[in-house]
């Protein structure tokens, strides 16, 4: 079974995640969407209301499966039997950042591989911490999320 972990924050998911997962789908035989749990970095849902959303967003889909995880992604991927990682890249920035944690994740479990996908045009501009910003400052979020996730917004 080809298995592949898609890693972030979700906090909260947005169009370009849900474009990522739709058009990795059909490479794996299941995608699990990893939401990862870091102490050092300050969030603006709770990992409950993220995980809450990313189900509603899936809505039960037999290929996708919602986790939340602490500690180094490639330790959570043996966990969890991924045998590759989805990365998405939106910019060259994005792409020498990625290439740098994929290189060193490698050097940890070659067994590992990252598939970068890139971002679609439209998509390219849309981040979770643009996002973060206009909820915090009351903006209108709902280009930017799946329509399945404004309830909780």
């Amino acid at each position: 079974m080809k298995i592949a972990l898609f890693p972030g924050s979700f906090d909260p998911i947005t169009i370009a995640h849900l474009d990522i997962v739709k058009r990795a789908m059909p490479l794996f035989d299941k995608v699990v969407i990893g939401i990862g749990l870091n102490s050092t970095k300050p969030t603006f849902l709770s990992p409950e209301k993220r995980q809450e959303i990313v189900h509603a967003v899936f809505n039960g889909d037999p290929k996708v499966e919602i986790k939340t995880y602490e500690g180094l992604t490639v330790n959570f991927c043996n966990q969890i039997g991924a045998q590759y990682m989805i990365r998405g890249i939106r910019s060259v920035a994005d792409f020498e950042y990625e290439r740098a944690i994929a290189q060193i994740n490698a050097a940890m479990k070659p067994e590992i591989e990252t598939i970068f996908i890139l971002s679609k045009p439209e998509y390219s501009a849309i981040s979770s911490t643009i996002v973060r910003d206009i909820l915090r400052n009351k903006g209108d979020v709902t280009p930017f999320v799946p329509k399945e996730a404004m309830k909780f917004l």
